[in-house]
């Protein structure tokens, strides 16, 4: 793919190629905006990624690891997260984080744009569901989102025109326990080509998604969303990491410094700024971003930048069986989900709910590692262990909706740097008391599940640790910009022409995958730059 690598002048400057960032880039494009995007890493060639090769699942947790800590890839930072009880999930290059998520694509209910008018507890958005609706339906177009029609949790929306992901003898065995207990369950909305079979470009269901796909069956923004871009006349400039984010004497947006893949620092100018960076990295840019009319980073007069971090914090109960249930193939999670326990229910002690998963299983080396069901003991009994679990395992997910607090935040690290100097972020944050009490509440829900479902065996983790993907609320979305840093636009209350346009920007995390919810803000800020022209 062509990247542009002498940037000028633009209209729009985007800083990040991922999700939102493709997203708004395209939709700028096509109606002939002047655009720029700033990317810090480079393009992956997904027919050499490690799906086929012989280690992939060590290559799983190393240089294909999706903590940043662990990886530690070129384009990567360093992230502090000792004060943190999740760790950190991402990726850094063209596609950003979609290169290696698990395609799960749902949309927000509409209850979750308005928590503080329902249950009493969050914040209300200043947009709701019909607003995104329309942008929802370009999204799930771009990125073919597959799924089934009808689903009862939901408002009334367009039919999809791919099937949902295939289910296999694991998912069935599930679904008759969903239906023998009444509960809620339906196929996932999941960025996968279901098309047909055995094509080039068409999933086979042969997973794992998070891993890339040589077939190009993913609905990843480096294939769905920049191709298109580009074809439009979008220019994407790799290998330049964005240090600060300028303004000028009017305290407008004015464009950004960069440093390019020699180390050199460069200057682009625009009359609009839209942030792309993820839940972390925008905070860290607009922290590092000072100035004397911002001395503690741009936009940031009130001090809100970074804070009320929401995480998506998940539990999870595995379910081993006697019989095989082929839990390591296909997509590793989002072919079917439950949204019975997602809405308040005032008999609990607590507000909002969850999602319930059904999740596969890991390959044999992630497994007899112990990843799946417990501990496989080295020695005597390995084999014994690792061949009543392997091929016998499913999972189900508790994802807990999670309220912006304040002491959950993005700061600057007083010493820790990455590659080019640049300040590396520190990640304050603690499950909340609402939050535990939701997991708590799932997991029990989840072992009822799995005991009808007929699982031998049942073991739960209270917390996943690796599980920070959904990365919001860092510069929350509001009317009022006092308790807010970005209107329902996503422009900063404090410095015109700065727009944040992903996760960052939400007013609360739902208990759903943020992603096309995120792409769909980046769309709608892109119609009202087009309009405004």
């Amino acid at each position: 793919m062509q990247t542009t690598d002498a940037p000028r002048d633009t209209d729009v400057l985007i800083v990040g190629a991922g999700a939102a960032g493709a997203a708004a880039a395209w939709r700028l494009a096509s109606a002939g905006v002047a655009v720029t995007c700033l990317e810090q890493g480079d393009w992956v060639d997904h027919a050499r990624g490690p799906q086929g090769d012989a280690d992939w699942e060590r290559r799983r947790l190393s240089d294909w690891h999706p903590n940043p800590n662990i990886r530690r890839g070129p384009a990567d930072y360093p992230i502090d997260d000792s004060q943190s009880s999740m760790r950190p999930l991402l990726f850094n290059g063209v596609g950003g984080s979609t290169v290696m998520w698990s395609c799960h694509a749902p949309r927000f209910h509409p209850s979750d744009f308005r928590m503080r008018s329902l249950d009493g507890v969050g914040r209300d958005w200043p947009i709701d569901y019909a607003t995104l609706a329309p942008y929802y339906a370009i999204n799930e177009r771009m990125m073919g989102v597959s799924g089934a029609h009808g689903d009862p949790a939901m408002p009334p929306r367009e039919a999809r025109t791919t099937r949902p992901a295939p289910t296999g003898a694991g998912e069935r065995r599930m679904i008759d326990a969903f239906e023998a207990l009444g509960w809620h369950w339906w196929p996932g909305d999941v960025a996968i080509n279901t098309a047909a079979a055995a094509q080039p470009g068409i999933c086979n269901d042969c997973g794992p998604c998070e891993l890339g796909c040589s077939r190009r069956a993913k609905g990843a923004a480096d294939i769905s969303y920049w191709p298109a871009a580009i074809a439009a006349g979008a220019r994407l400039v790799t290998g330049a990491r964005v240090a600060e984010v300028l303004h000028d004497a009017a305290g407008h947006a004015a464009g950004a410094v960069f440093v390019d893949r020699t180390g050199i620092r460069r200057r682009v100018a625009a009359r609009h700024v839209l942030l792309a960076a993820n839940g972390i990295g925008t905070p860290r840019l607009m922290l590092m971003s000072r100035s004397g009319r911002f001395p503690t980073g741009i936009a940031n007069p009130g001090g809100l930048v970074g804070r009320g971090l929401m995480l998506h914090p998940l539990a999870r109960v595995t379910g081993v069986f006697a019989d095989p249930v082929h839990g390591h193939r296909g997509i590793a999670a989002g072919a079917i989900i439950s949204k019975q326990f997602y809405e308040t229910d005032p008999a609990n002690g607590f507000k909002r709910g969850f999602k319930m998963q059904i999740l596969r299983s890991h390959g044999p080396a992630m497994t007899a590692l112990g990843s799946t069901a417990g501990r496989v003991p080295w020695g005597r009994d390995h084999h014994r262990r690792f061949r009543e679990v392997f091929d016998h395992t499913l999972g189900v997910s508790i994802c807990a909706d999670d309220l912006p607090e304040p002491e959950n935040r993005v700061t600057l690290h007083d010493t820790l740097v990455d590659s080019d100097g640049l300040p590396a972020p520190r990640m304050i944050y603690r499950v909340g008391a609402n939050s535990r009490a939701i997991l708590d509440a799932g997991l029990a829900r989840a072992h009822e599940l799995l005991t009808a479902a007929g699982a031998a065996e049942r073991h739960e983790v209270k917390l996943v640790r690796d599980a920070g993907f959904h990365l919001m609320g860092t510069c929350a979305m509001g009317s009022d910009p006092e308790t807010s840093v970005v209107d329902g636009w996503g422009e900063c209350h404090a410095v015109p022409g700065l727009h944040v346009i992903d996760g960052s920007a939400f007013a609360t995390a739902a208990a759903l995958n943020p992603t096309n919810t995120l792409q769909a803000l980046a769309l709608r800020t892109a119609d009202r730059l087009i309009a405004r022209r």
